[in-house]
């Protein structure tokens, strides 16, 4: 099949993996997690954007979703792109492109332009999204792909973490608009990392036997598994963000440091779910995480549960923990069920499928909240999420559970006759543990 080469090959699955496989996954990482921490750090400047810009709650909404939906739309040509010219050239555009978009929404007057604002990052971030993530795992044969992933989850756990502290300091601090200035230096430092850590792909040609049909079954259940992640976890956050500050009297600092436990949990999850999915597969981890995330959940939602204060603090355990358990199996599932020559695109369909879900997650939270920022509506949309997590997310696992032993391939080095490297193929038992 396609492999990339830079000098350095994949280290087969007995061999210690290179350092600069590491160094090429730090760098990849930290350009993801700063995608992440827009998120989040936005969020919690949300209330004091809709104060000096007069949105309401429904308005700001917007803000989120005109981000996740331009970032969902580039993601399919971005990761051709990255297929076609490899993932440093598409990713170092890609970060330019965003800290355009954070230099016009710093400035931005009004609504209107800032919305506009998100588009350009979203278009930037749709860009750097599938080049990351195909130039973190580049290094790394497929049966030690969990274990790299999870590395990968912990960087966006630890970007969750920092990003609301980071926000609610510079609302506070400055004003909301300092929050958009922070990702113009942290783009630039993220474009230095991958400049000098990601090497240029050299390609040679893809001999992987056709297994299409059970390959696509992998890659869907995974996309949504992707998909539900992040409109459980979006919502969740802006609901949270917006029940705080506006009902129960949180500073945004206050709301966002109320909310760091989830995001501290995620990065403690991510990388016990690579380890636990390299061992005994994708669906198990992806069952254990939808069954916590709507145990959480759903007692949140039960009248007299406290949703603010100390009280609250256990029942975010089990939401943060399973959040974390679930951003690793699904890329693991489908990035070993495709070629490396494909793995842009399946990079770009992942992407996708959790900005769509980020996107559908902001604008479900911005319907509960419509008719009021009210504790009955809190607790409807958090049984909703519950609910989804039960209905979709269950069902996706166990066919992830079915199938991903069967059709995932490991990936063996042999020599090419066109230079370069290729892999051939054998059926893969990683999905009942690798072994």
């Amino acid at each position: 099949m396609l492999g990339m080469s830079s000098g350095r090959r994949p280290a087969a699955s007995g061999d210690a993996i290179p350092r600069d496989a590491w160094l090429r996954l730090a760098a990849c990482a930290a350009a993801a997690a700063l995608l992440q921490m827009d998120g989040t750090i936005v969020t919690v400047a949300l209330p004091s954007v809709g104060r000096e810009l007069d949105a309401d709650s429904h308005e700001l909404s917007f803000v989120l979703t005109a981000y996740f939906v331009a970032y969902g739309l580039t993601l399919f040509p971005g990761g051709t792109l990255v297929d076609r010219i490899g993932s440093r050239q598409v990713g170092l555009a890609g970060l330019g492109v965003f800290a355009a978009g954070a230099v016009i929404g710093a400035l931005a007057g009004n609504l209107e332009v800032l919305v506009a604002s998100r588009v350009v990052q979203g278009i930037g971030a749709g860009l750097v999204s599938p080049a990351s993530l195909a130039g973190a795992v580049s290094g790394f044969p497929p049966e030690r792909r969990g274990s790299a992933l999870g590395i990968w989850g912990a960087s966006s756990g630890t970007a969750n973490l920092i990003g609301p502290v980071v926000g609610g300091l510079l609302t506070v601090a400055i004003d909301w608009r300092a929050c958009w200035w922070f990702f113009v230096p942290a783009s630039g430092a993220a474009a230095l990392a991958l400049w000098k850590l990601v090497p240029r792909d050299v390609r040679v040609e893809d001999s992987r036997p056709d297994a299409a049909g059970l390959r696509q079954r992998v890659v869907a259940a995974a996309a949504l598994v992707a998909a539900l992640t992040f409109a459980v976890m979006i919502g969740a956050f802006y609901i949270g963000q917006q029940y705080l500050q506006s009902a129960a009297g949180y500073s945004a600092l206050g709301a966002a440091a109320a909310l760091t436990l989830i995001a501290l949990l995620v990065a403690v999850g991510a990388p016990f779910s690579g380890r636990l999915a390299d061992a005994r597969g994708e669906g198990l981890t992806v069952a254990l995480g939808f069954g916590l995330v709507a145990l959480g959940l759903g007692v949140l939602a039960i009248p007299g549960v406290p949703l603010e204060g100390l009280g609250a603090l256990p029942l975010l355990v089990p939401v943060g923990l399973g959040l974390g358990m679930l951003f690793v199996p699904a890329s693991r599932a489908a990035l070993n069920a495709v070629p490396q020559a494909k793995h842009g695109r399946v990079s770009s369909l992942l992407s996708t499928a959790r900005l769509l879900g980020a996107g559908l997650g902001a604008v479900l939270g911005g319907a509960a909240l419509s008719g009021g920022v009210t504790e009955d509506h809190m607790r409807l949309a958090l049984a909703g999420g519950a609910a989804l997590c039960l209905v979709v997310g269950l069902p996706a696992a166990a066919e992830l559970s079915g199938r991903g032993g069967t059709t995932a391939r490991i990936e063996r080095r042999r020599p090419s006759s066109r230079g370069g490297e290729a892999f051939e193929e054998s059926p893969d038992t990683a999905g009942q543990g690798g072994r």
